[in-house]
């Protein structure tokens, strides 16, 4: 796997951004990628150095629209923590 094609997107909500307070960054993540390509990808990405990295997989949920009945994808969050001194300016002024 490409180490562009692990990180999908940021995860920008009010949890997450008071973790950014802890140098602890959110991201979701391709379900088949582990710890350590995640910890590469955020290195080459972002050009920062990674202390530890914590995945847990989401389980998708049962939602409604009317009378159809649903399931939401499951999917994979990772919580990248960086060494003191580093940052990603990505999540800067949120």
């Amino acid at each position: 796997m490409h180490s562009y094609e692990v990180l999908r997107r940021p995860l920008i909500t009010e949890k997450n951004t008071m973790l950014v307070e802890q140098n602890k960054y959110a991201f979701e993540v391709a379900r088949n990628a582990n710890k350590p390509q995640i910890k590469d990808a955020v290195e080459k990405a972002f050009k920062v150095k990674v202390a530890s990295v914590n995945v847990m997989c989401v389980p998708g949920k049962m939602r409604r629209a009317g009378r159809q009945r649903g399931m939401t994808s499951p999917w994979k969050k990772a919580v990248v923590t960086l060494e003191p001194g580093h940052k990603i300016e990505l999540f800067e002024g949120i």
